[in-house]
């Protein structure tokens, strides 16, 4: 399987994010684009650990980034788990969330809307649940509130409704075709069942609970003066980066009566505002929904401030 594909804002993430030496996490490895362009620019002592629960990615990286040889180590598992793969702290951790390019591409895995393929966007393809039995284990209540809360779907009600009636669901396409039919309506910008899908496929890879957990333990992981990035594709993603992003920077943070943050913040924010993808990798059409944000922990802490 080719798993070679054009990482997104690849400049900013090493500009930003990557450091002289010192030890590297992509959490999300992927093809090992981000990775490699990161090794070669911190230099001949840095060592990177690269995570992908997909084993195909991982063949792929491993294959890219072998001229490196023993300066990289390549896992298998989820990055939220990073603390029980790894050890040590970090100078330099990114995450590049959502499905990549390859998986959609392909297929087979399930993920598009646009060919056909059975119903199982795992990105992990050992994981036992795919969509399809996801979708088998519902009742209307359930499928509603997943395609409300994680495609943010103003139809799930009648979207619900139709997909529940034509279980079970073995075509990607069929699929696509039922929610289109079922949403209704003028042709619209984005394919009717873009919402749907990217529900279907962040509830079945836990990706919200995975991102909460990875957060933090990346935060934990993080050694004094290291940057954590964090590359997000759609607004439920960015909203959870963003509060937690500030909150270890203590934007917001309950202030006692002379106006000094309760608690000290972790680190500070190094961009403000996201970086788009649009802006700042153009000619990259996959970067175009693309948002990076960076989080620089302080260089020297109290016992206070460490994270939860």
């Amino acid at each position: 399987m080719d798993f070679r594909h054009r990482p997104v804002l690849l400049d900013a993430v090493v500009r930003l994010v990557g450091t002289p030496g010192g030890r590297h996490l992509d959490g999300t490895l992927g093809g090992g684009g981000h990775s490699e362009a990161l090794l070669r620019a911190a230099g001949p002592d840095a060592h990177l650990v690269g995570i992908d629960r997909d084993p195909h990615a991982l063949a792929a990286a491993g294959a890219r980034l072998a001229p490196f040889g023993d300066r990289v180590t390549i896992l298998r598992g989820r990055y939220a788990d990073l603390e029980q793969l790894t050890t040590g702290a970090f100078d330099a951790i990114l995450l590049d969330l959502g499905v990549s390019s390859p998986q959609l591409d392909r297929p087979e895995r399930g993920f598009s809307f646009r060919r056909e393929g059975p119903v199982d966007m795992r990105m992990d393809p050992d994981q036992p649940l795919d969509a399809a039995a996801l979708i088998d284990s519902l009742d209307q209540a359930g499928l509603e509130r997943i395609l409300r809360e994680y495609g943010e779907e103003r139809r799930a009600r009648r979207v619900a409704r139709a997909v529940l009636a034509g279980r079970p669901w073995t075509s990607t396409l069929a699929l696509a075709d039922c929610v289109a039919r079922a949403v209704g309506g003028r042709p619209q910008r984005i394919h009717p069942a873009t919402r749907t899908f990217q529900a279907l496929r962040i509830a079945t890879n836990d990706e919200l609970g995975q991102l909460d957990r990875g957060l933090n333990a990346a935060l934990r992981r993080l050694a004094p003066g290291g940057r954590l990035g964090v590359i997000s594709f759609h607004s439920l993603e960015d909203r959870v980066v963003k509060h937690r992003l500030r909150q270890a920077a203590g934007v917001g943070a309950e202030r006692d009566l002379y106006g000094q943050p309760v608690a000290p913040p972790l680190g500070q924010l190094v961009t403000r505002r996201p970086l788009k993808g649009g802006e700042h990798d153009p000619d990259n059409p996959r970067a175009r929904s693309a948002l990076l944000r960076v989080f620089e922990r302080a260089a020297a802490l109290s016992s206070a401030a460490s994270p939860p």
